[in-house]
């Protein structure tokens, strides 16, 4: 029987999957998909990967947020690509037969872009730093942790895609307070509330960044029910 493990860096990421999700967990849904939260960054994806792999995952999902590079991509944009770039240049491709069945269904109900995503190993959180990764890559959206989840799924011959959905866009700079509070590989409160006073210029891109997180995290509730639907596992095993 397959059984999609899908990796997600946070668990307010996962919890658009399974409200039971929690750091260190591998939930089942009812469908057979296992849930973890690794943590912010490609170390700990890659490790979350291979533990999904071996409590029998049969495929492989990257799970969560994105930052737009291509100025088109507007906040809870779904993102599906057809590539993911890592940080070396290497390139993974994602499977066409689980993908695209899964993109017809949820651009019945949110705008939905392809293309390529590009992995990086620090936030890219500059509107001139994400403008020169995409004229560089040529990447529509950027994270911290497809690459790693690819890499596993290559090395075990398993199928791989991609989901992620925008919530900064290009023309968006992240706040310092915010990057400061990821660095830990989790969204550390503590950390934010001190860049805020460090900062409180911060202040209003985050509630900007906070409302296009609320549309972002509808978009992801909006794709779990398409992930789980039966055409769409049914291409899985196909």
């Amino acid at each position: 029987m397959n059984a999609a493990g899908v990796v997600a860096a946070l668990a307010a990421e996962a919890r658009a999957l399974s409200p039971a999700a929690r750091s260190g967990a591998h939930p089942i849904l009812a469908n057979g998909t296992l849930v973890t939260v690794s943590g912010i960054g490609c170390a700990a994806a890659g490790r979350a990967a291979r533990d999904l792999i071996g409590a029998g995952a049969t495929a492989l999902v990257s799970w969560g947020m994105a930052g737009a590079l291509d100025p088109k991509l507007a906040a809870g944009t779904v993102c599906l690509p057809d590539e993911v770039i890592a940080s070396d240049g290497t390139r993974y491709s994602t499977a066409r037969h689980w993908r695209e069945p899964l993109a017809a269904l949820v651009a019945a109900k949110r705008p939905v872009a392809g293309g390529k995503l590009l992995t990086s190993v620090q936030a890219i959180d500059t509107v001139t730093a994400k403008d020169a990764a995409y004229r560089a890559t040529g990447a529509a959206a950027v994270d911290m942790e497809s690459a790693a989840v690819a890499q596993a799924a290559a090395a075990h011959g398993l199928p791989f895609i991609a989901i992620r959905v925008i919530v900064d866009t290009a023309g968006d700079a992240l706040p310092r307070a915010v990057v400061a509070a990821s660095c830990a590989g989790q969204v550390q409160i503590w950390r934010l509330i001190v860049g805020l006073l460090i900062s409180p210029a911060d202040i209003a891109p985050l509630v900007r960044l906070a409302r296009r997180y609320r549309v972002a995290i509808r978009s992801l509730e909006a794709v779990a029910g398409a992930l789980a639907a039966p055409a769409v596992v049914a291409a899985l095993g196909a």
